[in-house]
C-alpha cells in the first residue's frame, strides 16, 4: 500500500474517532489490505496524532488470550499505543464523548529500563520492569457494530480509545503475576473474572512478544513508557450510569463511573 493512501484512511479513521461516529470496515473497500498495510495505516495515524502535539503513553497488546487469536485466526497479538488523551484523570467518563466502548482489566508495566529485540524473555521483561499496576482499558472500535477483520482492527490502532490506571504500584517479583486473580464488576455485579495467566501465561510474555515484533522494525519499548499487557477479562459492553471496579489480587482496585 502506498503511503498517500494510508495517511487517507487514518484521516478517515481519525474523523470517525473525532465525529464519534461508526464507518464501514475499510477492508469492504480494500479487500486485498495486508497485515503489514494495516500497520502502515497505523504508523500514519499515530504520526498524525504526533503532529497534533499528543504524545505516546505507551503501546498496548491485544489479541493476548488463545481464546482470541484462535478467533481472529492469528498466531501472534496485535499492538497498538496509547496516547495521552486517553488516559481518563478524575475517575469520570463521558458515553457522549464514545461510540460503543467496551472495558477490560489489564495488568500494565512501567519500564525502568529501555528493552530491545529481538529474543527478549519475560524474566528479562520483568528484570526492566520498574512498576506494575492495575488498569481498565476501554475500547472502543470505530467499525459499525464491532465487526472487522485483523487488518481493520489494526489500522484503527487495536480500538485504543481510554484508560483508567489505578494508583497502586508494585515490583513485579513482589509477586507471581501469573496467579494474580482479577474480578470486573459493574454497579456491583461481577461481570467477568480470570487470572493473570490468560495473557500469553505470564503478562510479562505479552511484553516480552511485543519487543520482539517492534525489533522487526528497528524499534524498541523505552523506560518510562506504560505497557498495556492484553485483557485479564473479556471485554464487556459500557452504558450510561455504570460505576465499574477491578479488583485485582495484591494490586488494589481501579474504578471509574461512566456518565451519560
Amino acid at each position: 500500500m502506498d503511503r498517500a493512501t494510508a495517511t487517507s484512511i487514518a484521516n478517515f479513521l481519525i474523523s470517525a474517532e473525532v465525529e464519534k461516529r461508526e464507518v464501514t470496515r475499510i477492508t469492504e473497500k480494500y479487500p486485498d489490505m495486508l497485515v503489514e498495510d494495516a500497520y502502515v495505516v497505523q504508523e500514519q495515524l499515530i504520526g498524525i496524532k504526533l503532529e497534533e502535539g499528543h504524545q505516546v503513553v505507551g503501546p498496548k497488546m491485544g489479541l493476548t488470550s488463545q481464546a482470541k487469536m484462535k478467533q481472529m485466526n492469528v498466531e501472534e497479538p496485535i499492538y497498538g499505543y496509547i496516547l495521552d488523551y486517553m488516559v481518563v484523570t478524575g475517575g469520570e467518563l463521558s458515553m457522549s464523548d464514545l461510540i460503543h466502548p467496551k472495558v477490560e482489566a489489564e495488568i500494565a508495566f512501567i519500564l525502568g529500563r529501555d528493552i530491545e529485540g529481538p529474543g527478549v524473555t519475560g524474566a528479562q521483561v520483568l528484570a526492566a520492569t520498574e512498576y506494575v499496576i492495575p488498569a481498565l482499558e476501554i475500547i472502543d472500535s470505530r467499525y459499525e457494530k464491532f465487526r472487522f477483520t485483523l487488518p481493520d482492527v489494526i489500522a484503527d490502532n487495536a480500538s485504543s480509545s481510554r484508560v483508567v490506571f489505578g494508583s497502586t504500584m508494585k515490583r513485579p517479583t513482589d509477586m507471581d503475576l501469573a496467579l494474580v486473580g482479577v474480578t470486573l464488576s459493574i454497579n456491583g455485579e461481577i461481570k467477568d473474572l480470570g487470572a493473570g495467566a490468560a495473557v500469553l501465561g505470564h503478562p510479562a510474555n505479552s511484553v516480552a512478544m511485543l519487543a520482539n515484533m517492534l525489533a522487526r522494525k528497528g524499534l524498541k519499548l523505552k523506560a518510562g513508557q506504560t505497557i498495556l499487557t492484553g485483557g485479564i477479562t473479556g471485554a464487556v459492553m459500557l452504558k450510561a450510569n455504570a460505576f465499574v471496579s477491578a479488583k485485582l489480587d495484591g494490586l488494589g482496585t481501579v474504578e471509574f463511573r461512566m456518565k451519560e
